[in-house]
Order: C-alpha cells, then sequence, then structure tokens
C-alpha cells in the first residue's frame, strides 16, 4: 500500500478533525477525514471506468491533490499535465503516454483542448467529493502500454520541441518524500504553501507527500492567488501577501521567486515570519543572493534534483548548511563521479524514458559536473552540455530556439543564452540591409511557435557576422558561446539589468 495513502488514512482515524488542505482564497478547509473519504470514493468511481493513464489537468488545490491521491490509491498511472505546455506538447504527452483519460476540475480547458487536437466530441462523467466537481473524459483506447510498476509519468519542461515523459514507480516517489520528510525536519504542525504547479514533480512530491506523511497542512490558493502566471510570470504583491497571510511555515521556490522575496523585504516589504524552511531548487542559485537572503535572516536552504532521480537528491537543512553546496545527501541517494567529474546518481531511479529501452543502471548519468567536499556537501560547477536552466526551473536547448530563430529570412545567424536567469536573450545577426524592426518581427514569429519558458525577450544585433576567422563560429556550422558571450557580455548584461 502506498505510504502516503496509509498516513493519511491513519491521521484520519485519530485526528479527524486535523486540517489536511487549505484550498482557494478565502480558504476552503479539508479535514483528514474528509480526505480520506474523499480518496475512497474517487477510488472506486476509478475502477469502475475502463481507463488505463490518466492524464491530470488543473490549477493547484483541493481538487488536484484529491486527483492525484485517488489514482495513487487506485493504481492508476497518473499524467500531470503542465500549465505552461503548449497544445502541441500536450498532444505529444497524450500520444507518447498512451493517456485514454483526463481527469480535471477544469473540463471546459479540456473541451478545448481537445478540439484543438482534433479528438471527437467526449461528454464528461461529473464526480461530486463534497464540495469539489471533478471530471472524467475518457478518450478513445490508446495502444500504447506503460510498464507494469509506473505510478506517474513526468514529463520536463522539454530541452526540445518535444519533452520527454521521465517513469517513475510509487516506491521511487515515496522513498524520496520519506527522506526529505525526515532531513528537513517535517512536523505535524507545518503549514506548507504550495508556490509551483503540482504538475512539477518537486512540488508534488516535497510539497504534497512529505507533508502528508507527518501530517501536516496544505495551503494551496492556486497558481494566479500566489501571483503565477504562465512559466515565468509573477506578481510579487501576491506573493509576498500569500507568504503572510497563510502563515505559512514551509514553502518551495525557484530562483526567481527567491530574488522577488529577497528584493521585497529589502525594500521594505514584512518579512514572513513564520517561515521556518525555505526550500530553493530547480535552478542554479546565485551565492549573491543566497547571502542577501542570509543578512535578513530568511531561513533558506538550497537543493539539488533531477525527475531520473525522483526529484531531490541532496539539500541543505537547518545545522547542516554550507553556503555555495547544494547540501548533503538524502539518506537513500548512492553516488559517484566519472572521470570528467560528471555526477552519478542511484537510490531511487527512474525506470526510463517513455518509448525508449526502461532503464536497469544502478547509477544515472546526470549530466551535471560537481564535486563533494570532505564533509559530505555536494557543489555543482556546471552543465556537461549546452542545455541550461532558466530561473524558474524549465530546461532548454538554445539549439532549439536558435532553429525557431533562423527559420525567419532576417536572421542570419544567432546564439541564445538564458542560464540562471529570468528569461532568454539572443545574439542575433542580421541579414544585410534588416533593420531592427524586422528582427522584431521575425523574434515575435519565432516566439509565437515556442512556449513561453523559451520565448526570446531580449536581443541585440551583433556587430559583424559570427566568423571561424573570429572565433565565433565552427567549421561545422555552429555558434561557440564561451566565446560570443565574452565578447558581448557587457551587452548582454545591460540587457537584463534594464529589464
Amino acid at each position: 500500500m502506498s505510504r502516503v495513502i496509509e498516513a493519511i488514512g491513519r491521521f484520519a482515524a485519530d485526528s479527524p478533525d486535523r486540517i489536511a488542505i487549505e484550498s482557494g482564497f478565502p480558504s476552503t478547509l479539508v479535514s483528514y477525514a474528509t480526505l480520506s473519504s474523499h480518496i475512497t470514493v474517487l477510488t472506486d468511481e476509478l475502477r469502475s471506468h475502463n481507463v488505463s493513464t490518466l492524464a491530470l489537468a488543473g490549477d493547484n488545490g483541493a481538487g488536484w491533490v484529491v486527483m492525484d491521491l485517488g489514482c495513487l490509491n487506485a493504481g492508476i498511472p497518473v499524467i500531470p499535465v503542465p500549465h505552461f505546455f503548449s497544445p502541441t506538447q500536450v498532444a505529444h504527452l497524450f500520444h507518447a503516454a498512451g493517456v485514454d483519460g483526463v481527469l480535471t476540475d477544469s473540463p471546459e480547458s479540456i473541451r478545448k483542448l481537445c478540439e484543438q487536437m482534433k479528438l471527437p466530441h467526449i461528454e464528461a462523467k461529473e464526480i461530486t467529493l463534497g464540495f469539489l466537481s471533478l471530471y472524467l473524459f475518457v478518450l478513445p483506447e490508446s495502444k500504447t502500454q506503460l510498464p507494469e510498476d509506473c505510478s506517474k509519468v513526468t514529463f520536463t519542461s522539454g530541452s526540445t520541441g518535444e519533452p520527454k515523459g521521465a517513469v517513475l514507480t510509487q516506491q521511487a516517489m515515496e522513498q524520496v518524500a520519506s527522506s526529505l520528510a525526515e532531513v528537513t525536519g517535517a512536523r505535524c504542525d507545518d503549514r506548507h504553501l504550495s508556490l509551483l504547479p503540482y504538475a512539477t514533480l518537486l512540488e508534488n512530491i516535497g510539497g504534497l507527500y512529505a507533508p502528508f506523511l507527518v501530517g501536516a497542512t496544505i495551503c494551496s490558493p492556486g497558481l494566479a492567488a500566489v501571483g503565477l502566471s504562465g512559466s515565468s510570470g509573477l506578481d510579487v504583491n501576491r506573493f509576498m501577501g500569500m507568504l503572510i497571510i497563510t502563515k505559512a511555515t514551509t514553502c518551495i521556490m525557484i530562483p526567481q521567486m527567491l530574488h522577488a522575496l529577497v528584493a521585497a523585504v529589502e525594500a521594505g516589504a514584512p518579512k514572513p515570519e513564520t517561515l521556518r524552511y525555505i526550500a530553493v531548487g530547480g535552478a542554479p542559485v546565485s551565492t549573491h543572493l543566497l547571502e542577501r537572503a542570509e543578512k535578513l535572516g530568511l531561513p533558506v536552504y538550497e537543493g539539488y534534483g533531477l525527475s531520473e532521480a525522483a526529484s531531490v537528491v541532496a539539500v541543505n537543512s537547518e545545522g547542516v548548511k554550507r553556503a555555495g553546496s547544494v547540501g548533503k545527501l538524502l539518506p537513500h541517494v548512492e553516488l559517484s563521479f566519472a572521470g570528467d567529474g560528471e555526477i552519478l546518481v542511484g537510490g531511487s531511479l527512474f525506470k526510463g524514458y517513455l518509448g525508449e529501452p526502461g532503464f536497469t543502471g544502478k547509477q544515472w548519468p546526470t549530466g551535471d559536473i560537481g564535486h563533494i567536499d570532505e564533509e559530505g556537501f555536494l557543489y555543482l560547477t556546471g552543465r556537461k552540455k549546452h542545455i541550461f536552466i532558466t530561473a524558474f526551473g524549465r530546461n532548454v536547448s538554445p539549439e532549439w530556439v536558435e532553429r525557431e530563430l533562423s527559420i525567419e529570412p532576417a536572421v542570419a545567424q544567432c546564439c541564445v543564452f538564458g542560464e540562471a536567469r529570468p528569461f532568454n536573450v539572443a545574439v542575433i545577426v542580421a541579414r544585410s540591409g534588416v533593420g531592427e524592426e524586422v528582427i522584431r518581427t521575425a523574434v515575435n514569429a519565432a516566439n509565437g511557435r515556442l512556449p513561453d519558458y523559451a520565448r526570446v525577450s531580449s536581443w541585440l544585433i551583433a556587430d559583424e557576422p559570427f566568423s571561424i576567422e573570429g572565433g565565433l563560429w565552427t567549421g561545422t556550422g555552429r555558434p561557440r558561446r564561451k566565446q560570443i558571450y565574452a565578447f558581448y557580455e557587457e551587452a548582454v548584461e545591460a540587457l537584463y539589468k534594464e529589464s
């Protein structure tokens, strides 16, 4: 049986009135007894339908939580749909995972999506659970067969146009959740504020499963209420207000959120005094930003993980913290290094990617370069390949974005940057006779073909074409990224400072 479901059932029996979820704003309270009952009813309902793989779509809230736990209890693999995916990417997700049902609390958005995907009109089955109205869409039967022990498939933001789906087992996810609860000192009186979408594996495991294991309360007001829109929009006033209003004790942030929190408090905004643990992950965090947070007395703890390892691998914690490191390994993690310094991680690993041979190895090559000091703290020093992670935790392959830009007739060459940044910047070589307005039109056109996290927000026109002779272009027609950045560093940094 699921450790999470078992814990919820235990708290429902021992402390039935304990609040499990505060959903929406103003809040609707869901006790552990009610949550356990909803999970049981939904489990029976799902098993009565002929569905083998369910996509889960919706905003953060009690509905998403109940749907996820109902699928977990029913033993039906669930595919969370990232809210920032384009219709093309969602269609890829459905096809790759063999989705034959969609569970949602927002039926109109699913109907619209089905129309865009050219699926036949399907009437949804309404499932009423107290104040919750959930909807099940049964889709045409799929031929894709997921691995027998698959519990969830998490799709990354996609370093290219078609994101990969990592196959995860219940055992792997709950092992990470258990280790996290132990290392972070999770308590039954915690109030965890969900700031990231539940389709994000880090929030799903660290922000739902781990707190439920100890009987904590999940504050889930919804993405708009915490100021999040798209994959990178953040309303700082809403964000700061919700941290205080909910009296949150724990939360998980991406670096851009931490930057907003630090800047706001430095500017005189009230500090959220109830917070005891702010986990920061998803992308590299500036050491300078962590130092500023430390000066303000903010309890910030950087961590590191990846979907292939069922989320978190290492994290700093109270009393076990080292500036510049991503913390010590979780108890279940086994880690080593390749000859070039690449981190190889073992422990609770995924089963492989959808559509590819299953992964049976003991350790997974992460693509990250790092080292461990004598006291066991893990440090990251860079990415092995060109893929960068934005400040909002989205994986982006610059070649993908550059390909879309280069399709435009006005663009001769280009190079895109965005590692640990809130938006992407491009250095563009314009074709002869092309001015800024034409380039702006070209960039807008390319952006229209990309999801929002991959779009180019600012750009500059290069002084001259990238050439082999100038050291900015390879003989195979590729940009030399480090050299281009070094050449245009001042201009690129000015674009970020202007923003």
